[in-house]
This record gives C-alpha cells, structure tokens and sequence, in this order.
C-alpha cells in the first residue's frame, strides 16, 4: 500500500467522528490552535489515520485502531518509517509498537488507558469538600509549574491550554495543592481531553484531585459532548477514581519513546 498524505480536515473530522471516543485526541487536534502543527497518513480510503504532532522538543505519533483494523494500522505503520522524526514520544495500540521497533529503539514503555466519560451524574453530584475547584489562568502559570515540579515531574504541558479556560485548581490556605486540566479542548469538534491532573504529596487521598477532576467534567459539559482522559494502567487508585466518576474503558495503549537506530530508515 501506498502512503497518503491527509491534508482535508472536514474528511479528517468524518472519519474520527465515527468513533470519537477512541479518537478524541485526534479530533481535538483538528481544532484551529492545534492544526497548523500537525500532519496525518493513512494507506487506505477509510482505514486508520496516523497524527504527527509537532509541538515541544520531541513531537508525537498517535496511531489508534480498534482490533478490527489492526493489520492496517501495522501496515500504516510500516509505511511511516521512512517519513518518522528519528526521536518521537508514540502512543499506538496492538502490536504497531512492534513495527516501530524495526527501526527504533522504544524506552520508556508504559501501558496506558483510554477512558471516556459515559455517566456525567458521579461527577455532576461529586461533593467538592472544602476544596472549592475554581478556575485557573495564565497569571496562575508559575503557582501551576511550581506544583507540578513537586507532583507531577516530567509531565507534558502545553502552557497555551490554559487560554482555553479549562483548568481548575484547589488552594490550601492559599496555596496551589491541585489541578486538573486539558490537553485538548475544542468546541467545534466537541472534544475534550483532560490531562495534567496533579495533586501535591502533601495533600494527597484526602479528595483534592477528584474534586478538581469532577468540576472540570462539569464545567466541560457545557461545551462540548465527548470527555476522556489518558491513564497509566498500573495506576489503580487513579483508575478507581475516574470510575466512580463515571468514566469508562475505550482501548488500552503503549506509550513509549522512540529513538531511531543507526542506518535506520527515518526521516
């Protein structure tokens, strides 16, 4: 099969809305803040789309099918080596994983869910404590980087969501001790993906993050129609938490880093 470049968003926008929940990133991505930097493949007429996205030092590569499709999408895969950035974070299902790891070298590998909101009444009815969620901005960035050097290290932020309005933070005696917030936000494709979900050490099990989680599900149900998330698969208790909040399963996924091997054939 021969590798296509897609370059038609409203046909982009056809094909992932037909399974929003597994393609919210996608669809997200679409929005007019986050296109400019990406760059999508398929091998076929109506088979799997692979995303490049190119924002931060290393971009990413999101390839999702669901089983139905996985020899297509592998095959997608094996047509992308030659045009892939020698390093690249990948999120991928099935065994696309394998394909890359032809000409790349994977470290970092971790088992991932994607969850969707499916019941919005936990969240909706979730008590906020005393921690009263309430809306973060960009004055708040340097309380916001702070705590996520203590809680959340390494994680991948893109500092123009917060133009979006869609984080939320708790405060302990007027400090920043929580956050929830999005990787992707769009109205016009009614997407949103919640994402640097962070409570501080010093405060963690007592209802600060989920308090933090549920009003942003709250607030994100005024625009737009599909919630997700991203979720480590060993991280029991935040599993257990999205569910009581009335998230559910879509797909599992590996996430890796990527690095090309010698003489190996990436762009």
């Amino acid at each position: 099969m021969t590798l296509r470049s897609l370059h038609d968003r409203s046909a982009l926008a056809a094909r992932f809305g037909r399974d929003p929940a597994m393609h919210l990133m996608e669809l997200g991505d679409l929005d007019d803040l986050l296109w400019p930097h990406t760059s999508w493949y398929t091998v076929s007429e109506s088979g799997p789309v692979a995303l490049v996205y190119a924002v931060g030092e290393i971009p990413t590569v999101l390839a999702f099918s669901r089983p139905g499709e996985a020899g297509e999408l592998e095959e997608l895969a094996g047509a992308l080596l030659p045009v892939l950035p020698r390093r690249f974070f990948g999120h991928v299902t099935g065994a696309v994983g394998k394909v890359l790891e032809s000409a790349y070298a994977a470290r970092s590998q971790a088992a991932l869910l994607r969850m969707v909101l499916t019941d919005p009444g936990p969240a909706a009815r979730h008590p906020g404590g005393p921690w009263r969620p309430a809306p973060l901005g960009r004055s708040d960035l340097p309380e916001l980087l702070e705590l996520f050097a203590q809680a959340y290290p390494g994680n991948w932020f893109d500092h123009r969501m917060l133009d979006t309005g869609q984080y939320v933070g708790a405060r302990q005696e007027g400090r920043l001790v929580a956050v929830a917030g999005v990787h992707v936000h769009s109205e016009a494709y009614r997407v949103a993906a919640i994402g640097n979900v962070a409570t501080h050490p010093g405060v963690r099990g007592r209802g600060a993050g989920g308090a933090c989680v549920a009003e942003l599900c709250r607030r994100l149900g005024g625009s737009v129609e599909h919630i997700g998330l991203n979720v480590r698969a060993d991280n029991a208790t935040a599993v257990g938490l999205y569910r009581r909040l009335g998230f559910r399963e879509v797909t599992g996924f590996t996430e890796a880093l990527y690095t090309a091997l010698p003489h190996a054939p990436a762009g």
